[in-house]
């Protein structure tokens, strides 16, 4: 099947999911988590495949195209919590009525068909198709060449499930053409497609911008900032620090920028440090850091703006709050960011003024994912201004239309 048929005829389902009865909804995504569960030794199978193959990947991909029994299980989880949740199609988000008696209704409606094209990560085949199907939405999946063996096999239980529910499997459409001309033909669907999601990293979404026939809601890279105030409980925000830096340090989520407030450096930053340096971390940072602390290297003026996605930190020190900021602000992918303190007063400052999806006050940067915010799983994490930002769920994965109801008005 080619790739404008199969969009083709994703957008033909469009129409019949956006009237889809919430229960059925629910049934068949609790289907789709029951056959991925039941195909988890074939899943596997393919991923063991994929990795077999993967030997030019680094390895954060490497963790990230890995597929473990906990991990299957972690993504039928999240089927099953993505089903339970609130269906957001036919919400009615305001209304009121006109002097003329019509009534004016804003009502949240699927976005119609979304294109995905995703890299090394198989759990985003299922995490978007449950996320699209549960808001009304038809979806065209793109995964990577690492994946494509999971990605193919997870594909196939999840039409399995389509099916056995008396749905049809074209309402989630699967392009197994990984080469770069399979996601031109695919950015050229702008008949048929509605919006264009890419996953991965910054050259990805800048082939998807320049290529894209409808509209893209982007996410830039992770480049995640930290600032720990004078008045932060210190002991805290190691934790907190590296809890960000290295729970995961291959997702976009984890922190790669360390501010630390001059008044209070010499005594925080050795402990830090000790601490990251300990699990294996490499420390850049600037003269003022490197004169306090043994062993941090020095740092370039790139890396206050790489995105590390290792076991690698950036630290600079700050004459205060304000500097901190704008650092951030100058710095930043706009992703996700934080300040340590105990001051209230200067939390709220923080948070009104830093120009980021996600603000984080005394709390990892970590908690930047779908399934964390309660939305059971994520499409991506927006750093746009318009459409949506932060993690998409499926609330965001809506629009909004007007119905208008009166009893023969016409206008004068």
């Amino acid at each position: 099947m080619t790739v404008e048929e199969i969009c083709k005829r994703a957008k033909a389902q469009s129409f019949e999911l956006a009237v889809m009865d919430s229960e059925r909804k629910k049934a068949v995504l609790h289907a789709m988590a029951s056959h991925i569960r039941k195909a988890a030794d074939e899943i596997l199978a393919a991923n063991a495949e994929d990795l077999a193959h993967a030997d030019s990947l680094s390895e954060s991909m490497k963790d990230r195209l890995a597929l473990s029994g906990k991990r299957i299980e972690a993504m039928a989880q999240g089927v099953d919590d993505v089903a339970e949740l609130p269906d957001p199609v036919g919400k009615i988000t305001a209304q009121w009525t006109r002097p003329n008696g019509l009534t004016i209704s804003k009502v949240r409606v699927p976005l119609g068909v979304i294109g995905v094209i995703y890299e090394a990560r198989p759990n985003v085949t299922a995490d978007v198709a449950a996320l699209c199907f549960k808001s009304g939405n038809a979806v065209v999946l793109r995964g990577g060449k690492e994946a494509i063996r999971s990605n193919e096999r997870i594909y196939r239980a999840i039409a399995d499930a389509f099916e056995s529910e008396g749905v049809s499997a074209d309402a989630v459409g699967f392009i197994d053409d990984v080469s770069r001309a399979g996601s031109s033909e695919l950015l050229a669907q702008g008949d048929y497609v509605d919006v264009m999601i890419p996953r991965g990293g910054d050259g990805l979404k800048k082939f998807v911008l320049a290529h894209a026939t409808m509209p893209v809601i982007a996410s830039a890279g992770g480049n995640c900032h930290i600032y720990v105030d004078k008045t932060a409980d210190q002991d805290m925000a190691v934790n907190v620090v590296c809890n960000a830096k290295l729970s995961r340090p291959s997702t976009c989520n984890s922190l790669e920028q360390l501010l630390v407030d001059r008044e209070i450096a010499a005594e925080f930053l050795p402990k830090v440090c000790a601490a990251l340096f300990d699990k294996g971390c490499r420390i850049t940072g600037c003269d003022e850091a490197r004169a306090i602390v043994d062993g941090i290297a020095p740092a370039t003026e790139e890396d206050y703006r790489t995105e590390h996605m290792d076991k690698e930190l950036t630290v600079f020190i700050v004459g205060g709050i304000e500097e901190a900021i704008s650092r951030i602000n100058a710095n930043s992918t706009n992703h996700s960011d934080g300040i340590m303190t105990r001051d209230d007063k200067a939390a709220d400052y923080f948070a009104s003024k830093v120009d980021s999806s996600c603000v984080y006050v005394n709390a990892s940067t970590r908690f930047t994912d779908g399934f964390e915010f309660g939305f059971g799983a994520e499409i991506g994490i927006s750093t746009q201004k318009l459409h949506a930002r932060g993690p998409l769920g499926p609330e965001q994965l809506t629009s909004e239309k007007y119905v208008v109801r009166g009893n023969g008005q016409i206008r004068q």
